[in-house]
């Protein structure tokens, strides 16, 4: 009982000295033994979208598919021999799970890492890649940390807090010191926030460097946690949390880091699910990058800002997603555009009237995906049977156009929810 109330009392004393300009650089040089160079990426399309000159910082594209091994790495360097012998234990809906399991395997220590039930399975089978033993446990992130502190408590592990920790949120800072040494000029950089310890870290980090530099985080509206707290003063739990931004679907921010974040956010901008599922087409079909919703928080939230002319840098924050969303979300994505839709058109039962609304279509340059005749739609198949006619178009305009037609062609085209 005394060893462990020591050892708390040092990890505290550290905390203390840390979110510092000296730590921040310090932090920078370690994390370099694990992290790949993500040199931001000037997006003409965005850029044109907004009116501003906005840049990514493709954080996407680590070793581990995201930010999270900076903090874990840089965390694990400052505890001592024996902590890490103790093994070490946290909880993550994904990104920070594979951070910590890789930093550990560098280190030799063992890893025990607690994730919800909900959390993809390619997030689950790449901690397990890196050595980690997998704890399954709960619907979101703050059940799973519950669990996660008792089995620290019951097997005597050192716990490695996903973003409650200044030195964790001390190594996730060095994005901020990448992005002015090779943006100097940035004016805005957008940051997304669960918890909030990479918003911490790069906060407080541009502050230091760029005092007139804005910083706004960006939640799932799902899970507007840190909005809330920000307006109410005090840390504050938000409940329930429902939201496709797994990695951020966070019911209570860190109470450790909240102070900082008070004094150096400048703004909360809060984005709706669907304003994601249309980010990650943008991002796949302009740059080529696979971004999770999570990371797409930022670029979602460009439409948001109420600014013009100035250099914007957004943090895509991870790119772990399972090919089962990527599939769910590109559906979606395309039928948000326009670019599927699904019409029912009444037509009588005979020869001849299925080529007759084909040939309207084709002449439009509409795409026929699917097509479901259903002759049992009226007692009288003479007077009218459905249907429905699953299309692909170029966007909005041209879906109008293909429905124009088909009503000058005599046809009375009703859209329906898509149906792939």
């Amino acid at each position: 009982m005394e060893e462990k109330q020591e050892t708390k009392e040092v990890e505290e004393k550290q905390e203390e000295k840390m979110l510092t300009l000296e730590k921040f650089e310090e932090a920078s040089e370690i994390v370099k033994r694990v992290t790949q160079e993500t040199k931001l990426v000037y997006s003409k399309f965005l850029s044109e979208q907004t009116e501003n000159k906005v840049y990514l910082k493709p954080e996407n594209m680590q070793l581990t598919g995201a930010y999270k091994l900076r903090g874990a790495y840089y965390k694990i360097s400052t505890l001592s021999e024996a902590d890490r012998k103790k093994g070490l234990i946290t909880a993550s809906a994904g990104n920070h799970a594979q951070g910590v399991a890789y930093a550990a395997q560098c280190f030799g220590a063992k890893a025990v890492i607690v994730m919800p039930t909900t959390t993809p399975l390619i997030k689950v089978e790449r901690t397990k890649g890196y050595g980690a033993e997998v704890v399954l446990y709960g619907n979101v992130y703050d059940e799973a940390c519950a669990k996660a502190y008792e089995l620290a408590e019951e097997h005597g592990y050192t716990f490695i807090h996903p973003f409650d920790d200044l030195t964790v949120a001390t190594g996730q800072g060095t994005i901020a010191m990448e992005i002015i040494q090779e943006l100097p000029l940035v004016e805005y950089i957008l940051v997304p926030v669960g918890g909030g310890g990479l918003a911490t870290g790069v906060s407080t980090l541009a502050k230091l460097l760029k005092p007139n530099i804005k910083v706004i985080g960006v939640e799932p509206s799902g899970a507007a946690c840190m909005k809330a707290s920000l307006e109410n003063g005090k840390v504050t739990t938000v409940s329930p949390v429902s939201t496709i931004a797994d990695g951020t679907a966070v019911q209570t921010p860190g109470t450790k880091i909240f102070p900082y974040l008070q004094e150096n956010l400048d703004e909360i901008i809060t984005v709706d699910d669907d304003e994601l599922v249309v980010a990650f087409l943008d991002m796949v079909e302009n740059h080529k990058m696979i971004v999770e919703n999570s990371g797409l928080l930022t670029v979602a939230a460009l439409k948001h800002l109420n600014v013009k002319g100035k250099k914007v840098v957004s943090v895509l924050s991870g790119g772990n997603m399972d090919v089962i969303t990527m599939s769910s979300v590109v559906q979606n994505g395309l039928i948000a555009r326009d670019r599927i839709f699904t019409i029912s058109v009444l037509l009588p039962d005979k020869p001849g009237e299925l080529v007759r609304v084909s040939s309207v279509i084709a002449e439009n340059n509409g795409n026929v995906i699917k097509l479901d005749h259903n002759q049992f739609f009226s007692t009288n198949r003479n007077a009218a049977v459905e249907l429905k006619i699953t299309l692909e178009a170029f966007g909005t305009e041209h879906k109008h156009q293909i429905i124009d037609a088909l009503e000058k062609a005599g046809y009375k085209p009703r859209q329906v929810r898509a149906n792939l």
